[in-house]
């Protein structure tokens, strides 16, 4: 085992915007502007990156705010000059839960870091290393400056210590992992769990830092991440306060005190971090949106190992079908279909099967009496050998299903005949979007006058390299004098507001 730290400079990722929104408020809550008002005060924090989007998180944009996410991504990038905003991303997916051929993904990728994607955090669901080297070699080969490869955490009789030692010594020659990362989407690491992966993990990385994200879903995260930094782990993944704790990732003011009580140090503003805090209470505030609350220990958690962002989801699909009632017998439910479909690791996009058909399960009369595509097309080996062989009388009710013929081949969404069908001057970007997303979904994009002008925009590198707006924008946030500005032009809205508490 390795000598442990006493001390030294610990970097922080932000996961605010995307794991924090995703474990609390169902990857819903914030717009745009929510994000754009505050982003060049978040920039001033000094976090070494923000854990910004996924494909996942494109799509809610649009579905549920009518916003470009392209837009998203430019204003914000722009907003944030210095600090890189991450995509996560398996790159088996784009947007559609069915798979996407490489030029697909090679397309996605091109235009997430032209639109302003610094960093990509790979992490593939079933933890397969030569899955996750062929991602890396196409994100850089696309332009991603900083390449962090996760492996995914999990607890079974198949995810043993030994089996991630094993796949991080797979990924120690791969010339383009820039970092390596624990990743506890479920909150299960313990401190000795932590303790003895720790010196795998900085073996494989060889001198690249690794990186530690873990979720307060059961309490043990907040202990975990003081004993990963001694254990040898140097960057921690927050949320600020707003949006931590519960479900999410342990709180970066927390965060913060301990490591500085246990002897190491941080390069961020407080001030510009108490700030951010401020803004997302706010939107909180305006919008009903929950808070998150520290968790006791749940021992039985580690049966059905649910993500934070599942949680909610989960919670908020049983509200839509008007039984949350059922929520106590869905995450039983969980732990007894993970076993059935061999032990999977309960992470996008086999988590969302599973919940989905542990919803099934406990509302219908019997069990796997219905059955997604995408659970059937798990059961054919679409998405990977599982981690254990699934349960033979299951599989054997799944495949006998008049569906199976159909789904048995599956064809990826390719770029074949796609500028025929939806036209040959769009923007590739748009392209993306009309290729994985329902027609009436995308062209309401334009239901609000700032959708309308960012439509318009067919190209990325016809926009200026600093956008007006935003540069509006960071201008007036540097005027305490200012609390609230408008303006309107023939095709374009801006409104923002000074967050609560933010410093000048």
């Amino acid at each position: 085992m390795s000598a442990e730290r006493t001390g030294g400079l610990v970097d922080v990722v932000d996961t605010t915007t995307r794991d924090g929104n995703q474990s609390l408020w169902s990857a819903t809550g914030l717009t745009t502007g929510d994000i754009v008002a505050i982003a060049p005060t978040m920039d001033r924090v000094g976090f070494h990156a923000v854990d910004f989007t996924s494909s996942t998180h494109m799509a809610v944009a649009v579905r549920f705010h009518h916003e470009d996410p392209w837009e998203r991504l430019r204003l914000v990038s722009a907003a944030m000059p210095i600090t890189p905003l991450s995509f996560i991303t398996s790159g088996m997916r784009f947007i559609t839960w069915v798979p996407v051929d490489e030029e697909v993904m090679r397309l996605a990728f091109r235009c997430v870091v032209r639109n302003g994607i610094r960093r990509f955090q790979v992490a593939d669901p079933s933890n397969d290393p030569g899955r996750l080297r062929r991602v890396a070699v196409v994100a850089r080969e696309e332009g991603v400056e900083e390449v962090a490869i996760a492996l995914t955490y999990s607890v079974s009789a198949v995810h043993t210590h030994a089996y991630y030692a094993e796949r991080a010594a797979a990924l120690a020659d791969c010339a383009e992992m820039d970092r390596l990362y624990l990743k506890d989407p479920g909150g299960l690491v313990t401190v000795d769990a932590v303790r003895e992966l720790a010196p795998h993990f900085l073996r494989a990385a060889g001198g690249r830092p690794i990186e530690l994200h873990s979720h307060c879903t059961i309490g043990l995260a907040p202990f975990v991440y003081v004993e990963g930094l001694r254990a040898g782990f140097q960057v921690l993944h927050t949320a600020v306060e707003p949006l931590a704790h519960g479900t999410s990732n342990p709180a970066a003011e927390t965060t913060l005190r301990n490591l500085a009580a246990k002897g190491f140090s941080h390069r961020l503003d407080l001030d510009a971090l108490a700030a951010v805090s401020a803004h997302f209470r706010e939107v909180a505030r305006t919008k009903g949106l929950p808070l998150g609350q520290p968790q006791e220990y749940d021992a039985t958690y580690y049966h059905h190992q649910l993500a934070g962002g599942m949680v909610s989801t989960t919670r908020r699909m049983l509200e839509e079908l008007r039984r949350p009632e059922l929520f106590g017998a869905v995450l039983e439910e969980v732990g007894r279909v993970r076993a059935e479909m061999g032990y999977p690791i309960i992470v996008t996009p086999v988590s969302q099967q599973v919940a989905t058909q542990a919803v099934r399960n406990v509302i219908d009369e019997e069990r796997w009496s219905n059955v997604s595509d995408e659970t059937i097309r798990y059961f054919l080996g679409h998405f990977g050998e599982p981690p254990a062989p699934v349960d033979a009388e299951v599989a054997a009710r799944v495949l006998s299903r008049p569906r199976v013929a159909e789904l048995r081949v599956l064809e990826p969404v390719r770029l074949e005949g796609a500028r025929a069908r939806f036209g040959r001057t769009i923007s590739d970007e748009e392209l993306l979007l009309r290729l994985t997303m329902p027609k009436e979904q995308v062209d309401a994009i334009g239901a609000t006058a700032a959708g309308h002008a960012a439509q318009r925009r067919t190209s990325t590198s016809e926009r200026p390299e600093h956008d007006p707006v935003v540069t509006l924008l960071d201008e007036v946030a540097k005027r305490p004098s200012i609390t609230h500005i408008r303006v309107e032009t023939d095709d374009e809205l801006v409104e923002w507001r000074r967050p609560t508490g933010a410093a000048s």
